[in-house]
């Protein structure tokens, strides 16, 4: 069938068509033009939020326009990753979040409200925290391998907390068992800090230590056997990986990184990548997340998501294995 166009349709209609690839194109150029927000999908304090506000102050000098930040934390990140999924694919609404929304929440919770592999984007990781072993004071033991042997000369009688089913020191705990076979209960919390004062106080006799408990390690309250990683810490250099120990390939890193609505400008995605990526080799945000226990983590797109990707594979399979469900 042949189309019969009169002179002004053709012009017109070769004028839409060719807008339709110039909009995109202008919306990144002159992105951005007002205050981008920063949604953090977890309550103030935490990794998740001193991370992105550790980024936000050069990346609103680089951008030229305030970076603000918005918790909104509950249902382990879900509330605040469904509010992006659902915003504006403009630039201006992005999401701070551990990379447990995407590798791990899809395994634990059955009925979520978005689904983060097609509602949002990768934009840049930011860090990778680590997850350190970390033993009340008067547990007998001195390294990992006295622990491994003393764990399993008593088994069912010692218990480690977390922050919560299927937080990264929580399935950093259930990794640990099945690799080491080992019987410990679990105790869940709701966040970090009530784990790390029961362990403290001695209410519980170990845990995986999302980072906010190694000053407690430096003052000799609390002792550190290992660390939950492929890779020691440069705060703990001598301090062994449970890879070392004998738990081959064993990694319970977590990455944060950001993420954007799903249909956000390619450009974008890229400028934002970039400027990311530069404030993370700034002195003074390294040593902010250093704080935190962790490492900065400059990626591409591509490569953040590809890490994601592994990740879902390894935290997937300990969760089918242990049965983990969600809060």
């Amino acid at each position: 069938m042949k189309l019969n166009l009169n002179p002004l349709r053709r012009t017109l209609l070769v004028a839409l068509v060719a807008t339709a690839g110039v909009l995109p194109a202008a919306h990144a150029q002159s992105w951005p033009s007002k205050p981008i927000k920063v949604v953090v999908n977890f309550p103030a304090g935490g990794a998740a939020d001193q991370i992105a506000r550790a980024v936000a102050q050069p990346l609103q000098e680089a951008l030229g326009q305030p970076v603000v930040i918005d918790n909104r934390g509950g249902s382990g990140g879900n509330i605040g990753g469904d509010v992006v999924a659902k915003a504006p694919a403009d630039g201006y609404t992005l999401l701070m979040s551990s990379g447990g929304m995407v590798s791990v929440n899809p395994h634990i919770y059955p009925k979520m409200p978005f689904d983060p592999a097609k509602d949002l984007v990768p934009v840049a990781s930011a860090a990778r925290v680590l997850v350190y072993l970390t033993v009340r004071p008067t547990l007998p033991v001195n390294n990992i391998k006295e622990f491994l042997a003393y764990v399993k000369a008593n088994p069912g009688k010692l218990s480690y907390g977390s922050p919560g089913n299927g937080s990264s020191p929580h399935l950093a705990g259930e990794m640990m068992k099945s690799q080491a076979g080992l019987y410990t209960v679990h105790v869940p919390y709701r966040g970090a800090a009530p784990a790390l004062q029961d362990l403290l106080a001695g209410q519980i006799d170990y845990a995986f230590d999302p980072g906010i408990g190694l000053n407690q390690v430096r003052a000799g309250k609390l002792k550190l056997l290992a660390v939950g990683s492929l890779h020691r810490s440069p705060q703990f250099p001598d301090v062994p990986t449970l890879d070392e120990a004998g738990l081959k390939g064993f990694d319970a890193d977590t990455v944060f990184g950001f993420y954007a609505p799903a249909g956000t400008p390619a450009a974008v995605i890229n400028r934002l990548n970039s400027e990311i990526n530069k404030t993370l080799s700034q002195p003074a945000v390294k040593e902010r997340i250093a704080g935190l226990g962790g490492v900065v983590l400059p990626l591409t797109p591509a490569q953040f998501n590809a890490k994601a990707a592994e990740d879902s594979k390894r935290f997937g399979a300990i969760i089918k294995e242990r049965k983990i469900v969600g809060d």
